[in-house]
């Protein structure tokens, strides 16, 4: 694989989850769509990393920023989850206030 073909990969990536965030109206659709997104970016960074300048530092920031993305959406999640309880929505437009 050269970094052509993984940024190419990740504009991809990029691009669906774009289009993914932003056509949805379901809460967890758009999540998906933001996790693609991030998923792209990190992919061009560990490529530009691993073929520009291959050290190990740039790889712990990578899983560093996997494991906050990974809490991040564990949190949206369960933003989600209390507001389909809570409502009975899973709607992005029908959820614009959180407060009580």
């Amino acid at each position: 694989m050269t970094l052509q073909t993984a940024l190419v990969i990740a504009a991809a990536l990029f691009s669906i989850g774009l289009y993914g965030a932003i056509s949805q109206q379901v809460v967890v659709m758009v999540m998906m769509g933001l996790e693609l997104m991030v998923n792209g970016v990190m992919l061009a960074v560990a490529a530009l990393w691993w073929f520009l300048a291959p050290h190990p530092s740039g790889q712990v920031l990578l899983l560093v920023v996997i494991a906050a993305m990974t809490v991040e959406m564990g949190m949206g999640f369960a933003v989600a989850t209390v507001l389909h309880r809570e409502r009975r929505v899973d709607m992005t437009d029908s959820a614009t206030d959180l407060s009580r």
